[in-house]
């Protein structure tokens, strides 16, 4: 079982082997009905420091790796 899979903007290489992923989802608001932009930041493992800030990757969900890092990155999204 893979587990769920996002795709999402790397905002931040940093850390030693791992990108910070922003995923943003478009939701209706319940009352207003409008459609309004909800973020989500992931901490993704990156074995290789190949991806970069702007990059578009898709991400999975794997084994806790630390304590904020439970995705690692699949590959390059376009």
């Amino acid at each position: 079982m893979p587990g769920r899979v996002m795709v999402g903007r790397v905002v931040s290489d940093k850390p030693n082997k791992t990108v910070v992923v922003e995923v943003e989802r478009r939701v209706r608001h319940p009352k207003y009905e409008k459609i309004v932009r909800r973020r989500n930041k992931f901490h993704a493992h990156d074995e290789n420091n190949e991806y970069k800030v702007g990059d578009v990757v898709r991400i999975r969900e794997c084994r806790p790796m630390s304590k904020l890092k439970t995705w690692t990155v699949v590959e390059r999204a376009e």
